[in-house]
């Protein structure tokens, strides 16, 4: 296996859901952190589809026992500001020979998008065998990815896109599968910290 994939199935292990996050307030930032942490989930997926999303993962960053990372990362530009802001992890929701490229170089934890057996493919060829399966209920749903994980058994992924507590132990009821990403811990708005613990204890409970 890879330094990077080595490093991010570390990452991929420490919970059996990684929270995707879109940080609109940063100041929700620290109060989402430390309820996350404290329900059990301590690897934090901050997504860069927010202007804060960088000072989020800066503000994260000071929870104890938070692994904060970086999340719609499209380009080596993004992957640098990331890694400058301090993320210990990537994920992208694809991969591109320029991104691959740059990830492996700064050999950071790395979780590149896949959709298909051409895309995982692709990854496997980049040095990359853990990944996230991407938009994971549009491009099939378990059915799919059993499939594709099948022949290409070097893989191992974390779906996402559609997750949700119903489906998750589905997903991570396949061998391929070693954790899912959702969003479903943190709804908009305030952050209500009680009810965001409460589904992150939820969550970490789920069986792998």
């Amino acid at each position: 296996m890879s330094s990077p994939s080595a490093a991010v199935e570390k990452v991929m292990r420490l919970a059996p859901v990684i929270p995707v996050l879109v940080i609109e307030d940063i100041e929700h930032a620290l109060p989402i952190a430390e309820a996350l942490v404290a329900g059990g989930l301590p690897a934090l997926e901050v997504t860069l589809r927010t202007e804060c999303a960088i000072e989020a993962i800066k503000v994260m960053k000071q929870v104890p026992g938070a692994v904060v990372g970086a999340g719609t990362v499209l380009s080596p530009d993004d992957l640098k500001r990331s890694i400058d802001a301090g993320a210990e992890f990537i994920v992208s929701p694809g991969l591109t020979p320029m991104l691959a490229e740059a990830a492996y170089k700064s050999q950071i934890p790395f979780l590149p998008g896949t959709a298909n057996a051409s895309d995982v493919m692709f990854a496997l060829e980049c040095g990359f065998d853990r990944l996230k399966f991407f938009p994971a209920m549009a491009a099939g749903g378990p059915p799919a990815l059993k499939a594709i994980s099948a022949p290409l058994y070097k893989a191992k992924f974390c779906p996402t896109g559609g997750v949700t507590p119903q489906n998750a132990p589905e997903w991570l009821a396949l061998d391929a599968v070693l954790c899912v990403g959702g969003s479903w811990m943190v709804p908009k708005g305030k952050p209500d910290v009680a009810l965001i613990e409460a589904a992150a204890r939820e969550a970490a409970g789920l069986q792998r």
